[in-house]
């Protein structure tokens, strides 16, 4: 069952939370062989000898693989060393054949980094920062449910590249935290690393949290909570055993340091096994691989090739676009999203009628389609020809609507769609002049309550006209038309 903690005593204690993120580097082979990535393969099929440690086999580094952990590491503002030692993490589980991991431990790929997830109450910046990012092989699958009283393996995963990155413990709430969570999924996807997808385990999270007594400085006993397949997960899960130590300390009794298991459908945290220390895996350096050694020179290219990053961004579309707080978090929040409003942007040259459609209209078809917007069938120059004919008043910005929709069917020019379809405005002064008088007749007690003041019914007749028109009438030209009747 759910932890019940009253109000007053969750706040008296703050909550600590550090939390370590594993990301799957993007590379089509393994970290130390040449056996593919590729997720969904029938079980074990993506296996060789490293992979199954063999004996005689020897791991050779995936250079790939070095090069997206850099670019992950100097996008988080973190320090890459010239020289890290891979070392090995004795522990055992089914799905590790060798009986260690190939990890990183005293000499990580880079330290001290850090994220901006905020502002205080007080304009000062709120800084998670970052102890470390790391290189290290995952580990199989035991699968539970294939076989009945049985548990299968698959090591299809064994020696995919992973990069671990390790926060300091500045995270105060379960907010902070998918704040933080979030923030840095949009810096891995702006360098390109990962693709980041939780349900296939690219990205996986585990949270250390310990609490204290609000004014006071010394850390609590931590646990560590594993199992969490979501941001809100995370969160959920943070809270709920926030309130599971509140209630240890406030009833005098002692907080273990264990690792537990987040159970999603009760709400609740249970024990997995006692907490390890870094003792427990008697980490020494693998004899099989030399210590990694980046120069100066390579480093420094790896930080050139770096794409714009989301801060970076996020100020340069307030100053450039001239956008505001909402519009800028919705078309940064994804680097291809943001690339496609600027497109847009700059050929059609109104930034804010471009972030209005992208914002409006496309990102609704991605999101009822379920398509990212790489693969979006409206191409950006053809979106800003678009709102280059409403600008004009080529097309009204009804018909642009029904132009859209055609486009995103069948990806044709604007231009052809509005000739074909008969979409273009018409302005003529006669077909319309005839339109506002046929609809005059058609309502002739409104036109008589329009001519003796009641001014909002010019809405109805312009409305009217529209329809009438198939939304193709010119509506400043139908206003003035109506309003030279009324006063003729």
């Amino acid at each position: 069952m759910s932890t019940t903690v009253a109000a007053p005593a969750l706040a008296k204690y703050e909550m600590v939370v550090g939390l370590e993120v594993h990301v799957q580097l993007r590379t089509r082979t393994k970290l130390f062989c040449n056996c593919s990535t590729q997720f969904g393969d029938p079980p074990n099929r993506n296996t060789c000898p490293v992979c199954l440690a063999l004996p005689g086999s020897l791991p050779v580094l995936n250079e790939a693989a070095v090069e997206l952990a850099t670019r992950a590491a100097l996008a988080l503002d973190a320090s890459v060393q010239e020289e890290s030692v891979f070392a090995r993490k004795n522990y055992f589980y089914p799905d590790l054949p060798k009986g260690y991991q190939i990890s990183q431990f005293d000499k990580p790929l880079a330290l001290d980094g850090k994220l901006v997830i905020g502002e205080h109450r007080d304009g000062s910046l709120m800084q998670v920062r970052i102890t470390r990012v790391h290189i290290e092989e995952d580990a199989g699958k035991s699968i539970h449910d294939r076989y009945s009283g049985a548990s299968a393996i698959d090591l299809n995963r064994a020696g995919t590249p992973l990069i671990e990155i390790v926060s300091e413990p500045d995270i105060r709430s379960a907010a902070e935290a998918g704040s933080y969570l979030r923030l840095l999924k949009q810096v891995m996807e702006y360098v390109d690393v990962s693709d980041l997808n939780m349900e296939e385990g690219s990205l996986r999270v585990d949270a250390n949290i310990s609490i204290r007594e609000r004014g006071a400085t010394k850390l609590g006993t931590k646990t560590e909570v594993k199992n969490m397949n979501s941001f809100s997960g995370v969160e959920r899960a943070l809270d709920a055993e926030f309130a599971r130590q509140v209630a240890i300390v406030e009833s005098h009794g002692r907080v273990e340091q264990e690792t537990l298991l987040w159970d999603a459908d009760n709400g609740t945290v249970r024990p997995a096994r006692s907490k390890e220390g870094s003792h427990d895996y008697r980490y020494f350096p693998d004899p099989d691989l030399p210590p990694l050694r980046l120069t100066k020179e390579w480093i420094a290219r790896i930080r050139d090739r770096l794409p714009e990053l989301p801060d970076a961004r996020r100020r340069r579309f307030a100053t450039e676009h001239k956008l505001g707080p909402y519009d800028i978090d919705v078309l940064t929040a994804n680097p291809h999203i943001a690339e496609y409003f600027e497109a847009v942007a700059h050929a059609h040259g109104d930034s804010k009628t471009a972030a209005n459609w992208v914002m409006g209209e496309v990102l609704a078809v991605l999101k009822n389609a379920g398509v990212p917007i790489d693969r979006f069938s409206v191409r950006p120059a053809d979106l800003a020809t678009l709102l280059d004919m409403v600008r004009s008043g080529t097309v009204s910005n009804s018909a642009a609507k029904r132009i859209f929709a055609l486009m995103v069917e069948t990806g044709d020019r604007p231009e052809q769609i509005a000739e074909r379809e008969g979409l273009a405005q018409v302005g003529d002064e006669a077909q319309l002049a005839a339109w506002v008088d046929d609809v005059i007749a058609e309502k002739p007690a409104e036109w008589q309550r329009y001519l003796a003041g009641e001014k909002k019914l010019l809405g109805v007749f312009v409305g009217a006209v529209m329809k009438r028109s198939s939304g193709r009438a010119d509506p400043r030209k139908v206003n003035q038309l109506v309003s030279v009747r009324a006063s003729g």
